[in-house]
């Protein structure tokens, strides 16, 4: 069988109804399942609802965002001119900043927006910059845009029905940057889990094999199954701030 690498990845990470499983990268893939029989067809702003594409008996529904670590990459690495120790001391200096105290906000268009306007030709913005501003401070308000647009998607799914109960988080941004992490729990108010595989894709393929091949064969019937005893757990939960949250 065929299959996208982020719904595999979904799959691995234990994807379930209540849910939500976030690939964070240079973009970012969100996937959630709900049952065939929940109407969740149109949803304004999600593209990606396809009953199957996830997983068998499920609407599969595919959300993201165009530029998340690109985002961060553009600010250190072209405007900064700066490498992989100026991503670390950026951090560093980003997550002694306390929420709103640079007067920054941003937008995280700069690659347009895919969820949940759909629109391709939009442009990011930094909005408050100063004499004083530090790149430290844009560095966190582009993070913080980043965690909006990914609160905005959780918001629209929850309008229109899609339970979304915990919040699952793969990907090498998941992995390797807590302030970046931290950042997303106090924004979506929600325990951010980062599962505890660094390639859930790879994971989820090997599920999706194992139901291929069947229980006659050695492997399962059915996805639910396979992923009880091969789906990854969890590695680390980052909380929310409650003193941030409120500011946010």
């Amino acid at each position: 069988m065929g299959g996208f690498d982020a719904h595999y990845g979904a799959v691995g990470a234990g994807v379930r109804p209540g849910t939500f499983v976030k690939i964070i990268g240079t973009s970012t893939c969100d996937c959630a399942i709900a049952p065939a029989a929940t109407p969740v067809g149109d949803i304004p702003g999600i593209c990606g609802i396809v009953p199957g594409s996830i997983m068998p008996g499920y609407h599969g529904i595919e959300a993201g965002q165009s530029a998340v670590g690109d985002l961060l990459r553009w600010w250190v690495e072209v405007v900064c001119e700066g490498n992989e120790a100026l991503h670390a001391d950026l951090s560093d200096r980003a997550s002694r900043i306390r929420p709103g105290a640079s007067g920054l906000l941003a937008l995280d268009w700069n690659n347009g927006n895919r969820t949940i306007l759909v629109d391709t030709r939009l442009t990011g913005l930094i909005l408050g910059q100063t004499l004083h501003t530090t790149r430290a401070e844009i560095y966190r308000a582009l993070i913080e845009a980043t965690a909006f647009g990914a609160r905005a998607i959780v918001e629209r799914l929850r309008e229109h029905g899609v339970p979304i109960d915990r919040v699952v988080c793969c990907g090498g941004i998941a992995e390797k940057n807590p302030v970046f992490m931290q950042i997303y729990a106090d924004v979506l108010g929600s325990p951010m889990l980062i599962a505890a595989s660094p390639q859930t894709p790879a994971q989820g393929a090997a599920i999706a094999a194992a139901v291929a091949a069947g229980s006659a064969a050695g492997g399962y019937d059915r996805f639910e199954d396979a992923q009880t005893r091969m789906a990854v757990g969890t590695a680390r939960t980052y909380m929310p701030d409650a003193g941030a949250r409120a500011i946010y």
